[in-house]
């Protein structure tokens, strides 16, 4: 179950089997059915989570009630809304599980807690904080410089296999258009 974690934060720092151990121990387990909602609109976040199997999206609700998916998670990524978790104000996202997922969340406090007893960990989630900086940065730069022939083929590319998992309404949520215009594009490349 931890292996997959294990070899996500490989990619930033070393650890020992030792050091893995202790800071898995604040790290719970949790299972989300299809649907479920982690994090509502309006609510405080206090966790982090690592997807293990399952995946999420991450979305608001613009001005005019429709959602607009920020990313996906699947296994392998991280689950959060850092404004309301590093600013303590209220949520503007929603985190809602697509599929039955599997979770190992940890709290602020008990992240906190890690940073003052493992000074690798803190070093671990600022390289994670500035990889999400940089995905975040070309994400806007796709959404605003690219065509959504563009936007759709760099979804494809992110993220192999995943249109399969999804509605068309979704993907079309993810990319800012409507599901309509996406049949166009498909069947365009197709």
């Amino acid at each position: 179950m931890s292996d997959l974690l294990y070899k996500n934060i490989s990619n930033s720092i070393n650890l020992s089997q030792e050091d893995f151990n202790h800071f898995m121990k604040p790290f719970e387990y949790r299972k989300f059915k299809k649907k479920e909602v982690v994090l509502k609109e309006g609510n405080y976040c206090n966790f982090e989570g690592f997807v293990l199997n399952g995946c999420f999206k991450i979305y608001y609700l613009n001005e005019n009630g429709f959602e607009q998916t920020l990313y996906f998670a699947v296994e392998g990524w991280w689950i959060t809304d850092i404004d309301s978790l590093i600013n303590n104000v209220p949520s503007i996202l929603n985190i809602e599980a697509l599929e039955d997922s599997e979770v190992l969340m940890i709290s602020k406090k008990d992240k906190e807690h890690l940073y003052e007893t493992m000074p690798q960990i803190e070093k671990l989630f600022r390289v994670m904080n500035q990889k999400s900086s940089v995905a975040l940065q070309r994400r806007i730069l796709s959404l605003t410089g690219k065509t959504a022939d563009k936007r759709y083929l760099e979804f494809l590319e992110k993220y192999p296999g995943l249109e399969q998992r999804l509605t068309q309404q979704q993907v079309a949520s993810y990319l800012g258009i409507t599901h309509e215009f996406l049949s166009k594009i498909r069947k365009k490349i197709l």
